[in-house]
């Protein structure tokens, strides 16, 4: 029989948002967090993780925090969840306060023993879903993942499409005679970027297209500028592209096409399409021979190589007269339309083609 994965719910600022004195113990104070229902309630139909509650409830039973003041909420919650169609198989509260140092408390794992060591559940493949660096250290105890909501823009809408559809991070390292690359891309990022590349201004325009299509970006190049910048750019590209095109995995439920934005005196806009066929249209002049030290010839190879490699319809138009702002503009403009191209629905997780096929 296949191992059972688990999905370890917290409860307060989780399901339900937490108040300043952290004790919901009225329903005057009771709030579900936004897009609970209706995500909770999507993993729980289409997905097969069992669902447990793990609750730290500070001094439950105490004169601090009467019974009496909490079991009529949380049933009241439990009830609208399962409303939903939204089920627990179990659920662990513990009491102790946080001065106790009891085991049973999360991070601990004192109440879910059960679980540990047991070939009955697949704890590899199980998350943690809460809201504290608690919940995230009682995954790294369990060996399990966690989601964090509020963490790096984690919302239940993200959550639901992690679970039901992967995480689109990729990685390609790419060794030459000319260069060696190393590069990871999370297109579910929060928009991190850790650049190297020996270039100052083409570490700047790379961070442009992390920063701005939030996507957690590194890119570490080491070339040979000794006998000038174009292999570390041209292979960059490249390396680039294909860990776009791995990231994207079967392109089911993306947007597919993605803008145009200004940048003081210019206008700069970048179209593109996930189709599958690469192409490269270019209508940009640059008057300077160089933007810190990069040849601006190599802007065009920069895009025909990642356009390639990514197996994407890129068309670029700039205009302006600041050579600085466009070629920003550029990569700016490439970031956005990258992030609108890439978003993903999971609630209409089909290829983006009548053919069938991208």
């Amino acid at each position: 029989m296949k191992p059972t994965k688990v999905l370890f719910i917290d409860r307060d600022g989780t399901l339900i948002e937490e108040p300043e004195d952290e004790q919901i113990d009225s329903f005057e104070k009771l709030k579900f967090t936004n897009g609970v229902f209706r995500n909770l309630g999507f993993i729980r139909s289409h997905l097969d993780f069992k669902f447990v509650m793990v609750s730290n409830q500070d001094g439950l039973g105490t004169d601090s925090f009467p019974e009496d003041t909490f079991w009529p909420v949380h049933k009241f919650v439990i009830q609208t969840l399962e409303g939903e169609g939204i089920t627990f198989d179990e659920q662990f509260i513990d009491r102790h306060f946080p001065e106790d140092n009891s085991p049973m408390r999360k991070p601990g794992t004192g109440m879910l023993k059960k679980f540990i060591d047991n070939p009955e559940y697949d704890l590899e493949n199980s998350y943690v879903i809460g809201d504290r660096e608690s919940d995230a250290e009682l995954a790294k105890n369990l060996g399990c993942k966690a989601l964090i909501l509020g963490q790096d823009g984690m919302t239940w809408d993200k959550i639901a499409e992690i679970l039901f559809a992967g995480e689109r991070i990729a990685e390609v390292k790419r060794t030459t005679k000319e260069t060696d690359i190393d590069i990871r891309l999370n297109l579910d990022g929060s928009g991190k970027c850790d650049i190297s590349t020996g270039l100052g201004f083409f570490d700047h325009m790379l961070e442009q297209i992390g920063k701005h299509g939030m996507m957690d970006l590194k890119i570490h190049t080491k070339g040979d500028l000794e006998v000038d910048e174009h292999h570390t750019i041209e292979d960059t590209g490249i390396a680039l592209g294909e860990c776009i095109l791995k990231a994207l995995g079967d392109k089911r439920g993306i947007e597919r096409y993605g803008y145009c934005l200004p940048m003081d005196d210019c206008l700069c806009q970048v179209a593109l399409d996930f189709g599958g066929r690469p192409w490269l249209i270019w209508d940009a002049e640059f008057k300077r021979e160089k933007i810190g030290e990069m040849p601006t010839e190599m802007f065009m190879h920069f895009f025909k190589s990642l356009s390639d490699a990514a197996k994407m319809n890129l068309n670029i138009k700039a205009e302006g007269v600041n050579e600085h702002h466009k070629i920003e503009g550029i990569f700016k403009a490439l970031a956005r339309s990258l992030k609108m191209a890439v978003r993903r629905d999971i609630y209409h997780y089909e290829l983006p083609s009548s053919k069938g096929i991208l």
